[in-house]
This record gives structure tokens, C-alpha cells and sequence, in this order.
């Protein structure tokens, strides 16, 4: 898990000019497309294009080795075991107090500094030093406070856990803690790189972390076998077990900051240990990266709290026979990555070259220009999104079977995942709405608006969540909070649609929902194909795609496969205009596929 970046990015004169649109019925042309400027220093001279292709794959084989990782962890614990999920909470804990304590601040106030500091004519040396030893110091004295206090943070952050579970999870926070601070000096060192136009080494860094973890979560199976029903995990547990584990997913974290050392010894910039925060920056600090400072803090804060109450499930889970059918927060986080990566290949790649278009439209007082941006963003996103919501629809318990193990109870594991898929789907579609809605007000400079929607949503979720626990047993609150997060998805798309229609005219909203609904049809043409061949390799029956982890996998394979070429088939027959908008970025780099396209 790698520190949770800001959404908002300062508005520049350098953004990408925004191409002649279609003009929509209803509308006047936008303006003429403005000059491309000179590039800045901070750019490679290699192009954009290509550290940003270099980045996504970076992103994309970290993110495959990263479901590797989370298949070899429910081996080695399964799922929803109560070690799995004191594992979990003690790992997932650094990265959020990391972000809570110093990361919305080095990505809203630093980075623009630094990109600044670089343009000068000691390359930044100054700034760069002050910057590492203000990040050793203040991530030092905070990780050893942090760390000292690992167990009363583990009785705050869990709820009704016993004390055999609170020592557990102490135990292997002692462990985890530390990674706040190679957190902190992988992000500062990362955009340290990047200022000094040295892409990608913070993109693959990760993929050394995931390699490591990867590598002694085998040495575990290896060495203390798979997890096994039939025995009490938690009582056997061993200090082995808890620093093979626990310390190798530390040394992923402190491998991927050392890694960049290595680069930034290489930017010929003489550092030094440099004290006083004079010149950071941070008395300088404006009110749009305070506004988004504060929504990153709530957001965050706010999962924290949600993610205490998933918790429950885990004592709750040893109270019932059917324990394995109990999701907790292993369950929750899988079934999260795996929304993730539609969200994350196709909608945050396009939406990062749109928001350049709405920066410079936004910029340039275009609102034509920048409604068609907003609309054409929503409408291309329909293709990717869609299918991939049918495809989770279908595919749900086969998906969460490749993460339950190998034990005797791992079907029910993968169904219990399954159900979370399945909510989470539900609210893809908003989940990328939002997402890119949100941008919009960040490229017209107002980090207000996502700040007062998320202090106002926030408070009501956790209402919501924390009443739900009073009334429900524990086993159900991992059901309660992801149909939450799905629900928060669907209120923050419909504000945000609202204000911005209010403050910008309409974008053009029906020719956004005829794209979901027409795209919605064929990937239901597709689930349909995808439901039969499903049905036919035991998808329902606890049948061929529920044996084991290779027969899941290839069952998701050939569902995939053969709901892709019926989702193509229709598409192309239907005629249906964003799927033509969004081959085309794709078709200039590989002409053949240009024939996909109706």
C-alpha cells in the first residue's frame, strides 16, 4: 500500500491545450485551441507521453503483483481467519497515520515548492535539504511516539476485540509502525524525483515492495505450511510467524524508499543536513491547498473509524461455527483492490489527461470548452466502467475464491468476498462519476466545494455506521460499511452534479446517461454469454470454478474472454459513439485495433 496521493493539482500555464471538441447539439462552439507553450524545465525532454506510459506500467505490474500478494496471503492465513485479519489491521495502519500525519501536506503544500525549488539555479539544493531533514526528523520522532504506543493505538482502532487479539495485533504493529517513516521518505524522495523530471522510479519502487512481501509469505507456506481449518491458528501462533510476516512486509516498505537513493544521489544536487523549516513553504500555505488538506485528513479519518467497526467481525467471527463465511477486514480490502483496478487502469489514466483540458479551459474562462471536457470524460468512461460492473456482477464469487486459500473452508471464503464484490459493483459506476466530477472543481480552483461535501457527508456515514452497530451483531458490519461506501458514492455524484450544473449550466447530462444506458446494454448482453459459460463450469453449483485457485482463475478467464467479445460485438453493432472516443487515444498507438471501433 503506497501513500494516498492529493486529488488536487495547482493550476499552470503549462497544461495541455484542450483539442477542438464536437460541437453538441445545444451548444455553441468552444474557443479556438490555444498555443502550446514552451516546455517547462521540470518536463522530460523525451516527452509527457512517455513517462506517463512508463508511470502506468509501473502502476499496472505493481498492482498485478500486488493481487499475487493478497492470492499467496489468504494461502498462508486465508481471508477471513482471525490472523488475517489482525495482519491486516496492523499493516494497513502506517500508511493512514502516515497520510493523517504528514502526507497531506507534502503532496498539497511541498510538492508545488519543490517543483519551483527546482528551477533554480542550485537545481533546489537548499530547499531538497531542508525538505529530507525536516522529513527525518518530524516522520522520525513521530514513527518512535507512534511506535511506543502501539498498543493503546490498536485498542483505539479495533472494536471488541479480546485480549489475546489486542496482544496479537500489538505484536505485530511493533513490526509495522516503523513503515510511517519509509513511507514519508519514499513520497518526499519520490517527489523530489519527479521535480527534477526523473519519472518512474516512484511508480516501480512499489514493485520491489510487493517482490519482497511476495518472497517471505512463501518462505512462511513454506516453511509453516497453508492455513488449515482444522487448527486453532491463533492460538499456535509463533514470534516466527509474526516478524517472517510482519518484518518482510516491513523490508518491502524500507526497500522501496532505499530504493530511490539511488536516483536522487544521481541529480547532481548537493544535499546536506539542513535545519529550520524557514523558506518550506509553510507559512505560505493557500487557502485552495488548505481546503484540500483538510478533505484529505477527513476522508482519511473517516475510513479509519469505518475500517474500526469492520473489525468487530473479527472476534465476532470465533463465536460462530461457520467462521469462515464471516468477511472482516482482509475481505473488505481485497474486495476494494479489486474494484480498484478498472477504476484505476482506465478512469484515473483518462481523467488525468482531461483534467489538463478542464485546467486550461477553466483557465481561459471557456465554460463551453470545459462542459464539452466534462461530458466527454463521463461519456468515455461508461465503456470501461459498465462491462466492468457486469463483469464483477458475474464473476463475484470465482473472483473472491482466487483469495481464500486452500483450506477446507475456502469456498466459503471466496463467497463471503464475493458478496462484498458484488456491493461494491453496485456503486462503480458512481465511484468514477464522483471521482471525476470532483476534478472539475479542482481545475476551476475551488477545493471548498469537495471540502464542505466531504465534512458534510462524513459525520452522516459514520451516524449511519456506528447506529447500524448498536442494532446489528458484528458479523454484519462489513456488509453495513461497504454498502455505506457504495451509497456515499451515489449522494457525493448527485451533489456534485447539482453544483456543478448550478454553478456551470448543463454539461449535458442526457447524452451521459444514453452512453451508460447504451453501454449498459451490451455489457448486459455480455453477463448474459457470461452467466452460461459461468453456469457451465460450476459457477453456481460449487462446481469447477470454485475447486481451487488455478480453476477459479481460468474460469474467470474464459468468462472474461467470452463476455469481452460479445460486449465488442454489440457495441459495434449498436453503433454506440463512445466506444468509437474511447479506442481512439488506443488505436493511435496500435492502428489494427482501429477496426474495433464501429
Amino acid at each position: 500500500m503506497t501513500p494516498t496521493p492529493s486529488p488536487y493539482r495547482p493550476r499552470h500555464r503549462g497544461a495541455a491545450a484542450t483539442p477542438a471538441p464536437t460541437v453538441e447539439q445545444g451548444t455553441t462552439a468552444p474557443a479556438a485551441e490555444p498555443a502550446t507553450p514552451a516546455v517547462p524545465a521540470h518536463v522530460p525532454t523525451s516527452g509527457m507521453a512517455a513517462a506517463s506510459a512508463l508511470m502506468a506500467a509501473g502502476t499496472m505490474v505493481s498492482r498485478v503483483l500486488g493481487f499475487v500478494r493478497a492470492a499467496l496471503l489468504g494461502v498462508a492465513l486465508a481471508a477471513t481467519s482471525t490472523m488475517a485479519d489482525v495482519f491486516e489491521k496492523a499493516n494497513s495502519i502506517p500508511n493512514i497515520i502516515y497520510v493523517l500525519l504528514a502526507g497531506g501536506m507534502f503532496n498539497v503544500v511541498l510538492v508545488p515548492q519543490l517543483i519551483k525549488a527546482a528551477k533554480a539555479p542550485d537545481r533546489g539544493a537548499e530547499y531538497t535539504s531542508r525538505l529530507l531533514t525536516l522529513t527525518v526528523v518530524v516522520l522520525g520522532a513521530a514513527t518512535l511516539v507512534v511506535t511506543a504506543a502501539a498498543y493503546p493505538i490498536i485498542v483505539a482502532l479495533t472494536y471488541n476485540w479480546s485480549e489475546a487479539q489486542l496482544a496479537l495485533g500489538t505484536a505485530f504493529a511493533l513490526w509495522t509502525l516503523p513503515q510511517i517513516f519509509f513511507y514519508g521518505l519514499y513520497a518526499v524522495i519520490g517527489q523530489i524525483l519527479n521535480a527534477n523530471a526523473k519519472f518512474g522510479w516512484y511508480m516501480w519502487a512499489p514493485v520491489l515492495n510487493n517482490v519482497i512481501a511476495i518472497g517471505f509469505i512463501l518462505v512462511y507456506i513454506i516453511t509453516f505450511g497453508a492455513y488449515s481449518a482444522d487448527e486453532n491458528q491463533a492460538a499456535e501462533w509463533t514470534t516466527s510467524q509474526t516478524v517472517i510476516l510482519a518484518g518482510g512486509h516491513t523490508l518491502g516498505v524500507i526497500l522501496q524508499a532505499a530504493l530511490l537513493l539511488w536516483p536522487l544521489s544521481k541529480l547532481d544536487i548537493r544535499l546536506r543536513p539542513a535545519f529550520g523549516f524557514r523558506g518550506l513553504g509553510l507559512g505560505q500555505t493557500g487557502t485552495i491547498a488548505l481546503w484540500t488538506l483538510i478533505t484529505m485528513m477527513a476522508g482519511n479519518f473517516s475510513t479509519l473509524l469505518h475500517m474500526r467497526l469492520v473489525s468487530g467481525a473479527t472476534a465476532a467471527r470465533e463465536q460462530m461455527e461457520e467462521g469462515a463465511a464471516v468477511p472482516g477486514e482482509t475481505a473488505v480490502n481485497i474486495a476494494e483492490l479489486v474494484i480498484l483496478l478498472p477504476h484505476s487502469v482506465f478512469v484515473l489514466s483518462l481523467a488525468t489527461v482531461l483534467f489538463n483540458q478542464l485546467t486550461a479551459a477553466m483557465q481561459a474562462d471557456d465554460i463551453v470548452t470545459a462542459r464539452w471536457t466534462l461530458n466527454r470524460g463521463l461519456r468515455i468512461f461508461a465503456i470501461p466502467i459498465m462491462f466492468s460492473t457486469v463483469v464483477f456482477v458475474v464473476l463475484a464469487g470465482p473472483i473472491g475464491r482466487l483469495f481464500s486459500g486452500t483450506s477446507a473452508e475456502a469456498m466459503l471464503g471466496g463467497a463471503a468476498i464475493g458478496q462484498l464484490v458484488l456491493i461494491y459493483a453496485v456503486g462503480l459506476p458512481f465511484r468514477s462519476a464522483q471521482f471525476y466530477l470532483m476534478r472539475t472543481f479542482y481545475a476551476a480552483e475551488d477545493a471548498k466545494t469537495p471540502m464542505v461535501v466531504t465534512l458534510l457527508l462524513a459525520p452522516i456515514g459514520l451516524a449511519i455506521t456506528y447506529t447500524s452497530a448498536v442494532f446489528l451483531p458484528d458479523h454484519y458490519l462489513a456488509y453495513v460499511v461497504v454498502t455505506l461506501f457504495s451509497a456515499l458514492n451515489i449522494a457525493r455524484s448527485v451533489i456534485f452534479h447539482l453544483i456543478a450544473v448550478r454553478r456551470w449550466g448543463d454539461y449535458g447530462l442526457s447524452s451521459v446517461l444514453h452512453a451508460y444506458i447504451s453501454s449498459g446494454y451490451a455489457a448486459v448482453a455480455a453477463g448474459c454469454a457470461g452467466f452460461l459459460v459461468l453456469a457451465l463450469l460450476g459457477g453456481f453449483t460449487w462446481g469447477f470454478a470454485w475447486n481451487s485457485i488455478g480453476t477459479a482463475a481460468v474460469s474467470c478467464l474464459g468468462v472474461v474472454t467470452v463476455m469481452g467479445l460479445v460486449y465488442l460485438v454489440v457495441l459495434r453493432a449498436a453503433k454506440v459513439r463512445e466506444f468509437g472516443e474511447f479506442m481512439e487515444p488506443v488505436s493511435r498507438r496500435i492502428p489494427a485495433l482501429a477496426r474495433l471501433a464501429p
